[in-house]
C-alpha cells in the first residue's frame, strides 16, 4: 500500500515537475487486470491473471500480469488515459519482464497501437506504431525487438540487442528523442544508441557513390603483392630432382640378373633438394587499392520531420509462448526520461536484491525437496532390491531344502536297496540250506525205502554181504553230494541274479543322485 501511495504521488506531480504520463500500470490494484480486454478475433487466446510469482521481493509491489496457459496466443489491449502523439516530444516506453518459467520459447514484447484500432478485432495483422521487448526461442534465436512503423511499413532495428533470459525481473526501456536519436536500455544500462536513420533503414542514404565517376586509366587495383624483380636464386640452390638412387644400397648376393632382371637401387629423398625456387614477395609500389567512386550528396535524400513520430492510443499484448509463467509489470509511457528513471527505481531497482534473495530461498527449498525425493526414491529402490534379494534367498533356501530331502530320500532308497540286497543274499543262503536239507532227507528216504525193500525179499535170498553194504553206503553218500551240489548251484544262481538286480538299482539311484547334484549346482 505504501508503494502504491508513493506511485500515486509521483504520478500526480508528473505533469508539473516532470513531463506527462500517458500510461502507467503497476498492477497493485486488484481491478487493474480489467483494463486488459481480450480480443474477439480468435477464441483460443490464453488466460491472464494477477500474480507476484513463486518468488518475489514485495507482497504488493511484485504483483504483475501473468500468462497462465502453455502453448497459447495472447491478444489483449489496454487503452491509454489519453492518445499520445509524439511529434516534437520525447517518447519513453518502459516495463519489466520476469521469465519465471525459465523460458525456452516465447515473446515478452508490447505493441503500441493507433487510437483508430478496434480492440475487438486486434490480432497479429493489426497495424501498430511500435513493437518493443524481448523475444526468446532456443539458445540462438533471441533478441530485443525494436520495430517502428514508417510510411505503413514495419522496420526492425538492424542491430541485435541480446535480452536477459534468466528468471529474475528485468527492466526494458526504449527512449526515442525528439531530435531523432534513441537509446535502448536494459536494467538502466544503455545497450544501443544513435540516430534513428542510422539504425533503421527508413530513409534514403544522405550520400551515394557518384554515378558519373570513372576509374582513372592508370589506377592499379591489384595485385597488392608482387615478386621482387631484384631477387635472384642462390647458386647452391638445388631445385631437383626430389628423389635419388640410394648410394648405400647394395645388390643382394642371391640376385640373378637373368632371372630377376637388371638390379636398380631403391630411390630415396634427395637430402639437398629445396623445392622450386620462387622470388620473395614485396608490396606492389603501384597498388592503390580497390577503386571506389567518390560520394556525393544524394539528390533523393530529404529529412522527414515525421520520422519516428507515433500516434498511440492503446497498448497491445500480441504474443505466442510455449511455456506460461511470464510476468509483465510496471508498464509506463511518458515523454520524460527522468520520470521514467525515478519510476523504474521505485518499482524495480529498489527491489532487485530482495528478489534475488527470495529466489535463492525458493531455489534452496526446491533443491532440498529434490534431494529428499532423490533419497526417498533411492531408499525405495534399495528396499525393493533387498526384498528381491531376500525372496531369491528364500527361493534358494527352499530349493536347497528340497534337494536335501531328495538326497535323504535317495540315501533311504539306497539303504533300502542294500537291505534288500542283503535280504536277498540271506534268502538265497536260506533257500540253499533248505534245499540241502531237502536233498539229505530225500537221500535218507531213498535209503530207507531200499532197506525196506530188501527186508521184504524172501528168506531164501542170501543176506547182503559186507561188500554190498559198503557199496550201498557209497551210493547214498554220492547221491547226497550230488543233491547238495545241485541245490548249491541253484541257490548261487538265484543269489547272483539278486545281486545283479541290487547292483543295477544302486547304479540307477547313484545316477539320480548325480542329476540332483547337478541341478543343485546350477541353482
Amino acid at each position: 500500500m505504501r508503494c502504491s501511495i508513493a506511485l500515486t504521488a509521483i504520478a500526480a506531480l508528473a505533469s508539473s515537475v516532470f513531463g506527462r504520463v500517458y500510461y502507467e500500470e503497476t498492477f497493485s490494484d486488484a481491478s487493474s487486470i480489467e483494463n486488459f480486454k481480450p480480443s474477439e478475433a480468435r477464441e483460443d487466446i490464453g488466460e491472464i491473471k494477477l500474480s507476484k510469482g513463486k518468488w518475489y521481493a514485495d507482497e504488493e509491489n511484485s504483483v504483475g500480469l501473468q500468462l497462465t496457459e502453455d502453448a497459447r496466443f495472447y491478444a489483449y489491449t489496454s487503452k491509454l488515459k489519453r492518445p499520445f502523439n509524439t511529434k516534437g516530444k520525447d517518447f519513453v516506453l518502459q516495463f519489466t519482464v520476469k521469465y519465471e518459467q525459465d523460458i525456452d520459447c516465447g515473446g515478452a514484447y508490447l505493441k503500441l497501437l493507433p487510437p483508430t484500432l478496434d480492440p475487438t478485432k486486434f490480432d497479429g495483422e493489426s497495424e501498430y506504431e511500435v513493437m518493443f521487448g524481448p523475444d526468446i526461442c532456443g539458445s540462438t534465436n533471441r533478441r530485443v525487438h525494436a520495430i517502428i512503423n514508417y510510411n505503413s511499413t514495419n522496420e526492425q532495428i538492424d542491430k541485435v540487442v541480446q535480452p536477459r533470459g534468466d528468471q529474475l525481473s528485468h527492466q526494458y526501456t526504449f527512449w526515442v528523442k525528439s531530435d531523432k536519436t534513441f537509446e535502448i536500455r536494459i536494467d538502466n544500462k544503455v545497450q544501443e544508441e544513435g540516430k534513428i536513420e542510422d539504425f533503421w533503414k527508413v530513409l534514403p542514404d544522405k550520400q551515394i557513390p557518384d554515378p558519373d565517376a570513372k576509374k582513372p586509366e592508370d589506377w592499379v587495383d591489384g595485385p597488392a603483392m608482387i615478386e621482387d624483380p631484384e631477387d635472384e636464386k642462390p647458386e647452391d640452390w638445388v631445385d631437383g630432382p626430389e628423389t635419388i638412387p640410394d648410394p648405400d644400397a647394395q645388390k643382394p648376393e642371391d640376385w640373378d640378373d637373368d632371372m630377376d632382371g637388371d638390379w636398380e637401387p631403391p630411390m630415396i629423398a634427395n637430402p639437398e633438394y629445396k623445392g622450386a625456387w620462387k622470388p620473395r614477395m614485396i608490396k606492389n609500389p603501384e597498388y592503390k587499392g580497390e577503386w571506389v567512386a567518390p560520394l556525393i550528396d544524394n539528390p533523393d535524400y530529404e529529412e522527414d520531420e515525421d520520422l519516428a513520430v507515433f500516434n498511440i492510443g492503446y497498448i497491445g499484448l500480441d504474443i505466442w509462448t510455449v511455456k506460461s509463467g511470464t510476468i509483465f509489470d510496471n508498464i509506463l509511457i511518458t515523454d520524460d526520461i527522468d520520470y521514467a528513471s525515478q519510476f523504474g527505481n521505485s518499482t524495480w531497482a529498489d527491489y532487485v536484491e530482495k528478489e534475488v534473495e527470495a529466489k535463492k530461498v525458493v531455489d534452496d527449498a526446491e533443491a532440498k525437496k529434490l534431494e529428499e525425493e532423490r533419497k526417498a526414491k533411492q531408499e525405495e529402490e534399495e528396499k525393493a532390491k533387498a526384498k528381491e534379494a531376500e525372496a531369491k534367498a528364500d527361493d534358494a533356501e527352499a530349493d536347497e531344502d528340497e534337494l536335501e530331502e531328495d538326497e535323504d530320500k535317495a540315501d533311504e532308497n539306497k539303504a533300502d536297496e542294500s537291505a534288500e540286497e542283503e535280504q536277498a543274499e540271506e534268502s538265497a543262503e536260506e533257500e540253499q540250506s533248505v534245499e540241502e536239507e531237502q536233498a539229505e532227507e530225500s537221500a535218507e528216504e531213498e535209503q530207507a525205502e531200499e532197506q525196506s525193500a530188501e527186508e521184504e525179499q524172501p528168506a531164501e535170498d542170501e543176506e547182503p554181504t559186507t561188500e554190498d553194504e559198503e557199496q550201498t553206503a557209497e551210493q547214498i553218500k554220492a547221491a547226497k553230494k550230488a543233491a547238495k551240489r545241485a541245490a548249491a548251484k541253484e541257490a548261487a544262481e538265484k543269489a547272483k541274479l539278486a545281486a545283479e538286480a541290487a547292483k543295477k538299482a544302486a547304479e540307477e539311484a547313484e545316477l539320480d543322485e548325480d542329476d540332483e547334484k547337478a541341478v543343485h549346482d546350477e541353482l
